[in-house]
C-alpha cells in the first residue's frame, strides 16, 4: 500500500512497443519525483488512463483493434482488474473520461465515442451505445475518416465534449445516465488541416482551448455551458514561428494543459521534443508564446500537471521515460528536475 505521506501516480504505455503496461508510482511530493512500484500488462496497450471518484479506481483503455476498456481496483502497491475487460465496439480508443455514471472512450480508428456503464463496485458493464462520427478533412493521409481523439466531460458536467482529428471539429453531446444513450447536440468547425487533438477548459469554466495535432495552433473558444456550445475566438501559434514552418522536423503536439489560477498554458510538442509555455490573459480569451523547454527526452506524448500546480509531467514515449518539472510560480517557465525510465510510456495521471 501506498503511505500517506506520498501521492499515487499510474503511467499507460505501448506494451505493442515493449511497454509494461500501466506502471504504478509513489510521488514525493516536496520534489515531484516518481518511485516505480511495479505495473500490470492485463490490457494490451493501455495507452490513457483515468483515475475514478475518490481514487479508489483506475480506468483505462486498450489501444487495441478491437478496443477495449478496463477497470482496476486500488487497494494495493500495483492496480489489480476489477471486473471483467470489456469491448468498446470500436478500433483504437485513445481517451476516455468518466460522466454521468459512465465511462466513454473515443475510438481513434473507427472514429466515434461509447459509452459504458459504471457498475456500483466500480466495475464497466458491456458497452451500451456508440456515437459514430463521420466527416473528413483536407490531410488525405491523416483525415479521410474521422478519427476521434480525446473525449472528456465538460466543467458543468453537463456535456460531453469529443474531439475529432480527422474531421477538424468538436462535438458536444448529451448522456443519459440512466440509458447510456449519446445523443450529438452540437458540433463546432475549427479551420480545416489543423488536425484537433485535445481540449482544456479554462478554470472558469467558461473558456475552452484546442490543441492542433497537424498543426501547431491553439484555438481558443468560448464555452456556453447553459447552450452547449463552443465558439470560436481565434488562434495562437504555440512554436516559434520560423521553427513551425521548419518541415524538416515536423511538429506533432499532443496535449495542453491549463494551470489551476488560469494564468499560464502549456502544450506537448513531439518532433520538436518541447514544452511550450504560454501565458493567459486576466480574460483568459488571449494567449501568447512566451518560451519553449526542452521535453526532458523524446515524443512527448502526454503532459499533466499535479493536484498543487507546482510539478509538471512529460510522458516521452520514444525516449521511455517520464520527466518531472518544477514550474516557475512567477512566470509559468518548468525547470527539469528528475526523470525515471518508464518504456513507451505514453500517460500519466496522478491521485
Amino acid at each position: 500500500m501506498i503511505g500517506n505521506s506520498a501521492g499515487q501516480a499510474f503511467m499507460g504505455s505501448f506494451t505493442s512497443a515493449g511497454g509494461r503496461g500501466i506502471t504504478a508510482a509513489a510521488v514525493d511530493r516536496d520534489t515531484g519525483a516518481l518511485t516505480v512500484l511495479g505495473s500490470t500488462d492485463a490490457v494490451p496497450d493501455p495507452s490513457f488512463l483515468t483515475v475514478g471518484p475518490g481514487g479508489t479506481a483506475l480506468y483505462a483503455v486498450g489501444e487495441s483493434a478491437p478496443g477495449v476498456a478496463a477497470a482496476f481496483a486500488l487497494d494495493g502497491d500495483v492496480p489489480t482488474l476489477l471486473g471483467p475487460v470489456r469491448a468498446v465496439d470500436g478500433d483504437a480508443p485513445t481517451h476516455l473520461a468518466l460522466a454521468a455514471n459512465h465511462l466513454v472512450t473515443a475510438n481513434y480508428t473507427s472514429g466515434g465515442v461509447t459509452a459504458l456503464p459504471v457498475l456500483a463496485d466500480g466495475s464497466l458493464g458491456a458497452a451500451v451505445s456508440v456515437l459514430q462520427h463521420e466527416g473528413n478533412g483536407p490531410d488525405s493521409g491523416r483525415q479521410e475518416a474521422p478519427h476521434a481523439h480525446q473525449v472528456l466531460a465538460d466543467p458543468s458536467g453537463n456535456w460531453v465534449v469529443s474531439v475529432d482529428l480527422g474531421t477538424d471539429s468538436v462535438r458536444v453531446c448529451a448522456l443519459d445516465p440512466a440509458t447510456g444513450a449519446l445523443r450529438l447536440h452540437s458540433e463546432t468547425a475549427l479551420r480545416p488541416g489543423t488536425g484537433p487533438r485535445h481540449l482544456a477548459f479554462h478554470p472558469s469554466g467558461s473558456l475552452a482551448y484546442v490543441l492542433g495535432e497537424l498543426e501547431p495552433t491553439l484555438t481558443v473558444c468560448r464555452w456556453d455551458a447553459a447552450a452547449g456550445r463552443l465558439d470560436v475566438l481565434g488562434e495562437t501559434p504555440v512554436l516559434p514561428e520560423h521553427e513551425a514552418a521548419d518541415d524538416a522536423a515536423r511538429t506533432y503536439p499532443s496535449e495542453v494543459v491549463v494551470a489551476h489560477d488560469g494564468r499560464f498554458l502549456w502544450t506537448a510538442n513531439r518532433g520538436h521534443d518541447s514544452i511550450s509555455v504560454l501565458t493567459l490573459d486576466e480574460s483568459g480569451e488571449k494567449a501568447a508564446l512566451v518560451a519553449t523547454v526542452g521535453c526532458g527526452g523524446r515524443w512527448p506524448r502526454d503532459l499533466t500537471l499535479d493536484p498543487s500546480g507546482q510539478w509538471l509531467y512529460a510522458a516521452n514515449e520514444h525516449s521511455g521515460n517520464v520527466s518531472w518539472f518544477a514550474v516557475d510560480a512567477e512566470t509559468g517557465v518548468p525547470r527539469h528536475a528528475g526523470s525515471v525510465e518508464i518504456p513507451a510510456v505514453s500517460c500519466v495521471v496522478l491521485v
